[in-house]
């Protein structure tokens, strides 16, 4: 990597985006999340001032499978997390990481210029888009 050049977030992100509703149970994440293959979802913003939420299988592990509470009456907005991190997909990845790192978290929502989520973005994902 020269000094002049950098990477994007937008270069390493994942752009397989699945959103879900605050209000849909933790079984029906659960079932998109096998459906979809991924490890986590954004929960969607309920207004323009809203912010976004994630749900992650380690939330679902967490206050559900651990708490033996039950994913069928258990809703999205008793788990998530809110507000997340998010990043613009324009940022140079060293400073995404700086931001990961500082309040340690692993993955950040990625958002265009209208702050819509274009793809979420790791530790892993950056680092590994770091040493190419």
């Amino acid at each position: 990597m020269t000094e002049n050049s950098f990477i994007r977030v937008s270069d390493v992100m994942s752009p397989n985006v699945k959103t879900i509703g605050r209000v849909a149970t933790i079984a029906e994440a659960i079932e998109m999340i096998k459906e979809e293959k991924v490890s986590s979802l954004i929960v969607e913003r309920h207004d323009e001032g809203d912010e976004f939420g994630m749900l992650t299988i380690r939330d679902i592990a967490r206050e559900v499978v651990a708490t033996d509470r039950p994913a069928g009456r258990t809703s999205v907005y008793e788990v998530m997390r809110k507000p997340v991190m998010t990043v613009p997909a324009e940022m140079n990845i060293k400073y995404a990481v700086r931001l990961l790192v500082r309040f340690s978290l692993s993955r950040a929502v990625v958002i265009d210029h209208d702050r819509n989520p274009v793809g979420i973005v790791t530790l892993r994902d950056m680092v590994l888009g770091y040493s190419e």
